[in-house]
């Protein structure tokens, strides 16, 4: 029972984490602007659902044998830096809320994110979830859906009902900054335990990725910028005219 609290405590951080900035809670507060709230969400809940569980299952498997669990445990904690690298990043539609459907607007928010969904950060973040937690699918499957709903709520809340900008790069720098420590924090853990390598190897290791982990999130940062001045225009367009509505 602790472990499975545990793993669903977790996963429901991590995804939240993960979906703030990211494109499907873009793809969210798209479709906010267009259909009530309420039903963006249940589409949310569908297709996140029915994603995750694929998500799930693809971890949990690969875990299963052991012997490509070892190196699986040490990927799925490096994954958490480049997860976290990606979340400085960020993320921009790519016309995905203006396809047009002939369904109503739960099947509409349902198909739509369920595609955006596949490869995204959150998918991948939880089949590391689902690696590190292989006896826990229903508490990791549990928690991600949970993550998902809570940021994409966060931002249909803030940015589209409340007309309010959401401080991106504050969360950006916050949800990035966890996702590394986690991810240096578990590699230390895989190399130890499953890879049995020495301390001093282990610390090589970590300073080699650290400098890495540094260089690429410098780079990103200085364009990051430039895309972030871009949402907070588009933001301001869209409060302007709800204003005027």
């Amino acid at each position: 029972m602790e472990h499975t609290l545990l793993a669903l405590t977790i996963s429901v951080g991590a995804v939240t984490l993960a979906e703030m900035g990211d494109k499907t809670q873009l793809l969210a507060m798209a479709f906010a602007t267009k259909y009530k709230a309420s039903k963006v969400l249940v589409g949310v809940f569908l297709a996140t659902v029915i994603n995750h569980a694929l998500a799930v299952a693809v971890g949990t498997f690969a875990a299963s044998n052991e012997t490509l669990n070892v190196w699986i445990q040490m990927i799925a904690a490096i994954s958490f830096i480049a997860f976290g690298l990606w979340t400085i990043r960020g993320d921009r539609l790519d016309g995905e809320d203006k396809k047009i459907s002939k369904y109503g607007p739960i099947a509409t928010v349902a198909i739509a994110f369920f595609l955006a969904e596949m490869g995204d950060k959150t998918q991948l973040t939880t089949i590391a979830l689902a690696a590190k937690f292989p006896t826990e699918p229903v508490g990791v499957l549990m928690g991600t859906t949970t993550g998902m709903l809570i940021a994409d709520g966060i931002g249909i809340i803030i940015g589209v009902v409340m007309c309010k900008n959401i401080p991106a790069r504050t969360i950006k720098l916050f949800s990035a900054t966890v996702f590394i420590f986690f991810g240096f924090l578990g590699t230390w853990q895989a190399a130890r335990t499953y890879l049995a390598m020495s301390i001093t190897a282990t610390a090589v290791l970590l300073i080699v990725l650290a400098l890495i982990t540094l260089g690429i999130g410098y780079l990103i940062i200085r364009k990051e910028k430039q895309n972030l001045a871009q949402e907070e225009k588009e933001l301001a367009q869209f409060c302007e005219i709800k204003q005027q509505e």
